[in-house]
């Protein structure tokens, strides 16, 4: 009978060993089921949610911000409220909280914007503003819908505008620069458009946008060369509106093609039919991304500036191709062709994947995202190190993608 209830015993143990190892295989094979289902998109997101949320640990005062890496060091070098970088890592954490739903990483994000009101409330010093304020308090309002960030927005909006000359008919961007550059315009004044573009849909003058259309208007007709290049910055006459020269301060030569110049024009003048339906921007931005496509090299990624002479042997710029891969990315959605949708999708998925590979998303090298770009390489700063807005546009563009490529699932 001892040896019945021995046997029972030990075969209800097996039987109970069995169940469990089977539901543990069941589990691990669940596990590898969800990460095959799982986009290139979604994995790299991951990776990169847990570097930002480790990050954010590790900075204390909300009014210094994530600007650089220095080569060798792991941490970020902060600077303050006013620089012009300050609002990209608050963008950094809305879209890692769009897409992790931490409220964590949520708090942080509400922690880092907070201190960029005073830019909305202050006079208006550059064209940056809307860096600054739109990917801070404008990817905050349109995750959470709060109305204090609605606010600040408009009034941030205003504050822009006034650095607008009917004369001329664009945003002034440098006032400290007209020593050297006159009235001038820069093609990365395109971006801020769009907080005038969103502030006259949302209860703000509409005069803001009749100010975006006409910036856009005269950019388009004096920063974009006839062969579908950029200048960097415009000189006018501040009396007479009369266009005077095309010049570089951030590319090799004011006739060269700086890399990340071009990105702001296929995103900027992309962004700009979105919000006009003129069919003249939607044209330049398609001939300005052709243009890029034409001229990358071999290996897919821009030279901080396509005619720098020491090619094969000049830096590269991450932070280009992730300005470039946004505005594709919105160019695709604007086009009707289903031809030329995909072509530009799949050239911005082209740099996505690039971005996202050993070669440039950086691991546990350091506290940054993506490693390799060149911010003002004239001035011989920020060259071949993490600089912040590469990691917001390569967050934006691996959001923009992830949904586009769920969207077509559907």
């Amino acid at each position: 009978m001892k040896i019945l209830k021995l046997t029972t015993a030990v075969f209800c143990m097996a039987l109970l060993l069995s169940c469990n190892n089977k539901q543990e295989k069941k589990a691990q094979s669940d596990e590898v089921a969800i990460v095959a289902q799982k986009s290139n998109e979604d994995l790299i997101l991951d990776k990169s949610v847990t570097k930002i949320k480790s990050t954010l640990q590790n900075l204390k005062s909300a009014d210094s911000f994530p600007r650089n890496i220095s080569k060798g060091q792991k941490d970020w070098n902060l600077v303050g409220v006013k620089d012009w970088c300050s609002g990209f890592w608050p963008g950094v954490l809305w879209y890692a909280y769009e897409y992790s739903k931490d409220p964590e990483i949520k708090a942080g994000a509400e922690k880092f914007t907070a201190p960029l009101k005073t830019i909305a409330y202050t006079p208006a010093e550059n064209h940056d503003i809307g860096f600054m304020v739109y990917c801070s308090y404008g990817n905050g309002y349109r995750l959470t819908g709060n109305e204090d960030y609605k606010t600040i927005l408009l009034s941030a909006a205003d504050t822009l505008a006034t650095l607008y000359n009917p004369k001329v008919g664009t945003i002034l961007s440098w006032p400290v620069m007209k020593h050297k550059f006159q009235y001038n315009t820069i093609i990365d004044n395109m971006m801020n458009l769009e907080l005038l573009f969103w502030a006259a849909k949302n209860g703000g003058d509409q005069r803001l946008y009749d100010i975006a259309k006409s910036h856009a208007e005269v950019s388009m007709k004096y920063l974009v060369r006839p062969d579908y290049s950029i200048y960097h910055v415009a000189c006018f006459d501040e009396e007479t509106g009369a266009f005077i020269e095309g010049r570089t301060h951030q590319g090799y030569s004011d006739d060269s093609m700086w890399a990340r110049g071009q990105g702001w024009g296929i995103y900027g003048f992309s962004m700009s039919y979105r919000e006009t339906g003129d069919e003249a921007f939607l044209t330049t931005a398609q001939k300005l991304a052709d243009h890029f496509i034409e001229r990358l090299p071999e290996d897919g990624m821009p030279y901080w500036d396509f005619d720098d002479p020491k090619i094969p042997n000049a830096p590269k710029d991450a932070s280009a191709a992730g300005v470039v891969a946004c505005g594709m990315l919105e160019l695709s959605e604007q086009l009707k062709d289903t031809v030329l949708k995909e072509k530009y999708f799949n050239e911005a998925k082209k740099l996505i994947t690039l971005l996202g590979s050993d070669a440039y998303f950086s691991g546990d090298t350091n506290e940054a995202l993506l490693l390799h770009s060149t911010g003002h390489l004239p001035h011989d700063s920020e060259i071949d190190v993490p600089i912040i807005y590469s990691d917001y546009y390569f967050m934006e563009a691996l959001l923009r993608l992830n949904k586009m490529e769920k969207s077509h699932m559907k």
